[in-house]
């Protein structure tokens, strides 16, 4: 059911397709967060039109609410949230190692206090993939163990149990439908990193993750791991990079050989009434918009940008009409599926290399211009 196959190769940046039951996944390509089964403002529809492929789930969240087993009942997340693609669903790690104060670990696994209400509830690596294959969504995660980027001991620490954990989650894995992938750890430690891309690699996960990254560390740091990691991992599988989603983090990944992204950023950006651009980052509550009759973006064919002004998107955020969450999510999720559209055509064309350094000069924002730029790996 599942295969990847690479269409083009220049430098360590690829272009290829992952077939999967809802349908083959282009890549490289960028996913929309939906944590509750649901991008937020968006209908499944406009994601369509948008030209979204791929959508990520949380299986923390969706456990706690409504319940992956009422979600089975209802024929799983395809048919609950009505989305016909494929679909990408976590191990829910992440969000309980974030629950720093309310769960504690071992080497079985994790007990925590919900969110919602404070009860009691216990995630391992076989509880986490029986709650994603009620979720049924096509691509599942090992359950692993983020750790402090800056913390080396704690790293190997939650290192060697991510990989305790990665083997415990292939065996506890039971439906041939949904393809599990492993997820490589270690902080930003060059031995570490090292030592977790070979074990990983080694297991027969059909696709292979990169975590632990934009969790605290350097731009510069997340770059030399990305450089390091991705030529250790066998070619013939997907690279998923978690959690990271500017356009410049995209252009950097896809340059240093990473397929897959994705990331809650354009979303949140959106419902703080800020947008990309070709100028920076846009604080559409600045009074400076109240009178602009430009686009958010004169270079953008979104369908917020071919139909409304700056003033009339501040207007709404200023009166607090749910709308303008809605257009600035459009315009932020356009940007960032176009420009991977873009480069994936540009490697395909054997021009990636050529055009790497315009997009970096496009879309780095201003709190970004001092980020490392990477397009010589693209070479």
């Amino acid at each position: 059911m599942f295969s990847f196959k690479i269409q083009a190769i220049q430098g360590r940046a690829r272009a290829g397709i992952f077939t999967t039951p809802h349908g083959d996944l282009e890549t490289p390509l960028f996913a929309p967060v939906g944590t509750q089964a649901a991008v937020k403002t968006l209908t499944p529809a406009q994601l369509d039109e948008l030209g979204a492929s791929l959508v990520l789930a949380n299986t923390y969240h969706l456990f706690l609410r409504p319940g992956d087993e009422l979600v089975a009942d209802m024929g799983g997340l395809h048919c609950f949230m009505q989305w016909p693609h494929p679909i990408l669903t976590d191990s829910g790690g992440f969000q309980v190692f974030s629950l720093a104060q309310t769960r504690k670990i071992d080497d079985d696994g994790v007990t925590f206090k919900s969110h919602i209400d404070g009860s009691t509830h216990r995630f391992t690596p076989e509880k986490s993939i029986q709650i994603q294959e009620n979720l049924g969504a096509d691509i599942i995660m090992a359950f692993d163990e983020c750790s402090d980027p800056n913390n080396h001991g704690y790293s190997k620490t939650a290192m060697e149990r991510t990989h305790r954990w990665a083997e415990r989650s292939l065996t506890a894995k039971k439906r041939t439908d949904q393809a599990l992938f492993g997820i490589i750890q270690g902080g930003v430690d060059p031995d570490l990193r090292t030592t977790s891309a070979q074990f990983i690699s080694s297991l027969s996960f059909p696709g292979i993750a990169i975590g632990g990254l934009s969790v605290g560390e350097t731009k510069q740091e997340m770059h030399a791991t990305l450089r390091l990691v991705t030529q250790l991992l066998p070619e013939n599988k997907p690279r998923y990079l978690m959690g990271v989603g500017t356009p410049e983090d995209l252009i950097n990944g896809i340059a240093l050989g990473v397929d897959i992204f994705d990331c809650v950023l354009p979303t949140r950006l959106a419902r703080h009434n800020a947008a990309f651009s070709s100028q920076g980052r846009l604080n559409l509550m600045n009074a400076t918009f109240a009178h602009d009759q430009h686009p958010i973006d004169e270079t953008c064919d979104c369908y917020t940008c071919r139909t409304f002004t700056r003033a009339y998107l501040r207007h709404l955020i200023v009166a607090k009409e749910l709308l303008a969450g809605t257009l600035l999510s459009i315009h932020n999720l356009h940007a960032l599926i176009q420009l991977v559209k873009d480069i994936r055509t540009s490697i395909i064309n054997n021009t990636f290399k050529s055009k790497v350094p315009g997009w970096l000069e496009k879309w780095h924002g201003n709190a970004e211009r001092k980020s490392t730029i990477l397009h010589k790996e693209a070479g």
